[in-house]
């Protein structure tokens, strides 16, 4: 079983910390209701995965306070109030991909990142570059999470998820190493579960129907790739959580994972001596509907956000960007993130 796990106070304290950093804007704020055009720059697209900004409208409670122009074109720079670097697209030559000095006085630079350290080069050559984070870390300036909950409208009533649970277990994984960490546990688990896996070495599995085929599954493994703090991604809130699976996760502690869900909403590895006796459980509880169906209770009150593009990532900076600047940079950027 996991150790010294942490006190219902401390969950409870980390968990309303996540929401009040994700869903802070719907508190009132100081900020004029009236305020000027932020022009924010977007150095690249992120991944060069294009989309249109026509009629892009940054909605939710501070739509009064979300006044940006953002754009991609460079000729805007010496001009921008503000800048967003997504740091893999200048990762490569940060000397030369990045723009060069003078910077324009007061104008803000966002370093942008959703991936983990392990899969970031020259994080180094950021140091003393940036004013402002803008990652899925639960303390970055701009904090924009995989995933969330909300609370729902009205309390519903649930006795079951919404669509028949026909398989067990399925995971969903494009990037195949065999040394990994992951695939090592996955491994010692094989032998004991019977896993369906998904992706670009196993079978295929088209976006347009991948909720509609993990929707069929009482559970979905949720393994990232590597192990930071408040790294839970696509894989725990797309793969499983949207498709009213019960995560079984591997990535950070359980204590990490409380902080954005509760604690009967996934199973962590961790909790089990051995991928064996995590396997015993599943097999139990796919008899056992009862306490099956206990991992679906908090849906009685909180409902799953999932991030739909980047445009959501973009409105909360110009949300953020829109508060009194306090100018600073930050001298030891990769420690901070490492």
């Amino acid at each position: 079983m996991a150790n010294n796990p942490p006190s219902d106070q401390r969950r409870m304290a980390c968990h309303l910390w996540v929401g009040w950093r994700r869903l802070g804007h719907m508190w009132p704020r100081s900020t004029p209701s009236v305020t000027p055009v932020l022009v924010i720059l977007l150095w690249t697209w992120p991944f060069n995965q294009q989309a249109s900004f026509q009629g892009l409208r940054c909605m939710g409670p501070w739509i009064k306070e979300a006044n940006c122009r953002i754009t991609l074109n460079r000729t805007w720079y010496k001009t921008a109030h503000a800048v967003i670097i997504h740091h893999p697209d200048v990762s490569t030559r940060p000397s030369t991909q990045l723009p060069s000095k003078p910077w324009p006085a007061g104008q803000r630079w966002v370093w942008f990142s959703l991936e983990s350290p392990s899969h970031l080069n020259n994080l180094a050559a950021m140091d003393g570059l940036f004013n402002l984070t803008m990652t899925y870390h639960s303390d970055s300036d701009i904090f924009t999470p995989y995933g969330w909950l909300k609370p729902q409208q009205e309390n519903i009533s649930l006795t079951r998820p919404p669509y028949p649970k026909t398989k067990l277990v399925a995971w969903v994984v494009s990037n195949w190493k065999e040394d990994s960490t992951r695939v090592i546990y996955f491994r010692k688990l094989q032998p004991y579960l019977s896993v369906d896996i998904y992706g670009k070495h196993h079978m295929p599995l088209p976006t347009k129907i991948q909720q509609s085929v993990l929707s069929k599954y009482k559970f979905c493994l949720a393994f990232e790739n590597s192990v930071h703090k408040d790294y839970i991604t696509e894989r725990l809130w797309h793969n499983a959580l949207a498709a009213w699976a019960v995560p079984i996760v591997y990535g950070p502690p359980r204590y990490s994972y409380e902080c954005f869900l509760p604690s009967d909403a996934f199973i962590h590895v961790s909790d089990f001596r051995s991928p064996k006796e995590l396997a015993i459980y599943l097999m139990k509880l796919n008899k056992d509907e009862k306490r099956y169906l206990a991992y679906f209770q908090w849906r009685k009150h909180l409902e799953v956000v999932t991030r739909s593009g980047w445009y959501q990532e973009f409105c909360k900076a110009c949300q953020i960007l829109q508060e009194p600047p306090t100018y600073r940079t930050l001298p030891m950027l990769s420690k901070w993130f490492s």
